[in-house]
């Protein structure tokens, strides 16, 4: 195998061993190296990226620690095999904003992380490093107008409104900014066309599931953690639904010779269809 990265941007301000992360990532995620091949000797990538063999080294110390590699004592560095593994979902959304056209479904709490890991490709599109020709993001999010098993007070475990209107006030901020975005893009005219929709459903949701570009699904679970939260000026303590502690999982359809992560993507796909064609319904800023 020759594997040859694509050149690295030259405005790209990012220390050199995260721009040679970067690249090797992408080189994995798009499959030019696949699961289970042997990543070029540190000395032939030091001379592709043309940086000290430290910048390797620190590079694929972060690939390793994503899990996207794994290094064998005196047998080199490998694209891990298992595609099932804890992903950071980063990297694979800014990647997805290299295709022509970009597609994300997102199924979770409040879409704070969506949100957060949205807003290096958009600024990429605003400076012309990235350009995709459409965007198409859906947002699938539960109803804070009705009860839920969480968030609820610590003390009792008992439903209060005022956690609801909180969880409420959160989620229409995240879901705006990333709509008004999404859409200031299409009014720049640095993207012909553009597209967020959100909906609510009445179930609690314990898992966070994303669905890019079609071809990759991530899902983790929500563990439930005491919290402390300011609720209409007043500290309550609570049990939460904690996104930050969610471990994701990477399924590609692009396994080489394993189905089961295209199985695994195929069934994301219809949960989340079937949830948005049937008991889904347009989010309602008002919580009405």
């Amino acid at each position: 195998m020759t594997f040859t990265p694509e050149p690295l941007d030259p405005d790209d301000d990012r220390p050199p061993y995260e721009q040679v992360a970067s690249s090797l990532g992408a080189a994995i995620r798009t499959r030019k190296l696949s699961p289970g091949d042997k990543l070029p000797s540190h000395k032939t990538l030091t001379d592709l990226y043309g940086f000290a063999r430290a910048t390797i080294q620190r590079a694929l110390r972060d690939l390793e620690d994503e899990g996207l590699v794994v290094s064998r004592k005196g047998s080199g560095v490998y694209v891990r095999n298992r595609t099932e593994r804890p992903a950071g979902l980063r990297p694979y959304v800014e990647q997805a904003f290299a295709s022509t056209d970009v597609s994300i479904d997102f199924a979770g709490f409040s879409s704070e992380t969506l949100h957060s890991s949205l807003q290096e490709p958009i600024d990429k599109i605003r400076v012309g490093r990235l350009t995709p020709s459409s965007i198409s993001i859906r947002i699938l999010v539960p109803d804070m107008s009705v009860p839920h098993a969480a968030p609820v007070r610590r003390e009792d475990g008992a439903d209060d409104p005022r956690l609801r209107r909180r969880m409420h006030d959160m989620m229409v901020g995240f879901t705006r900014s990333i709509t008004n975005s999404i859409h200031e893009l299409s009014v720049l005219g640095l993207v012909a066309e553009t597209n967020v929709s959100v909906r609510v459903h009445g179930g609690t949701q314990f898992f966070k599931l994303y669905v890019i570009n079609q071809e990759d699904a991530f899902f983790g679970y929500y563990p439930i953690r005491p919290n402390k939260v300011v609720a209409d000026g007043e500290a309550v303590e609570i049990y939460d639904l904690v996104g930050a502690d969610a471990t994701l999982f990477h399924y590609s359809v692009n396994e080489g010779d394993s189905s089961s992560g295209a199985q695994q993507v195929e069934q994301a796909r219809m949960w989340f269809d079937s949830v948005w064609n049937t008991i889904g319904r347009d989010l309602d800023p008002d919580g009405k």
